[in-house]
């Protein structure tokens, strides 16, 4: 039995409460497909990427064979290329969902190297392992969109489910037994006011019959 007090009060206070629970999980329902959506738009691109990198990868680590081969060990070479820490994150919203933008400005190909001390295939080694970086910066951004966009997804289906199979089945059950016990009350009213009423003509009758 419901624990709620039957009053027209409450009855008006639960129906509002429907009403807004009917709209949120039209809103997350709406929330879910769209989250979905992207979802399946970030895995055909993250499939893209991967097979790009695992050939760029692939033709990086030849292009530093051959560079070995012709030049030898090539790590002090290497040691004269600077560190890149052109790479920022920030976020932003989608659907209350915050999501990654990797701020990073390519920089262009320079050779910080000696030239005397090279030749072409380290310098297409280079350029690869920077296609490669490139890559991998663009699979780490759409990876953690993913993790971050499957999670949301994860939460709004919880709370969908929640409005859906508990809130608002509640709500109805409460609503109605609310209308059924102001029903049976406004009947039981009316029913003691006629028979006041019946009582009253009653009197007035045998008051005329005297």
């Amino acid at each position: 039995m419901s624990q709620v007090i039957p009053t027209k009060g409450n009855l008006i206070h639960l129906k509002a409460k429907e009403a807004l629970a009917k709209n949120g999980e039209v809103l997350l329902d709406r929330k879910k497909n769209i989250l979905i959506q992207e979802v399946l738009t970030l895995v055909t691109d993250i499939t893209e990427v991967r097979a790009k990198l695992q050939q760029t990868y692939k033709k990086a680590y030849q292009a530093l064979q051959d560079a070995n081969i012709t030049l030898g060990i090539v790590s002090e070479i290497a040691k004269a290329i600077p560190i890149d820490q052109n790479l920022q994150v920030t976020y932003r919203p989608l659907m209350g969902v915050d999501l990654p933008v990797i701020l990073y400005e390519k920089p262009n190909i320079r050779l910080s190297y000696g030239l005397r001390a090279t030749n072409s295939k380290f310098d297409y080694a280079y350029k690869t392992f920077q296609d490669a970086r490139d890559l991998t910066v663009e699979l780490a951004k759409l990876e953690s969109t993913l993790y971050r966009l499957a999670n949301a997804i994860r939460q709004t289906k919880k709370r969908h489910n929640a409005l859906k199979n508990v809130i608002l089945p509640n709500l109805d059950k409460d609503i109605h037994w609310i209308k059924e016990r102001l029903e049976a009350e406004d009947q039981e009213e009316f029913i003691r006011l006629k028979t006041i009423k019946n009582k009253q003509e009653k009197a007035k009758v045998n008051g005329k019959q005297i």
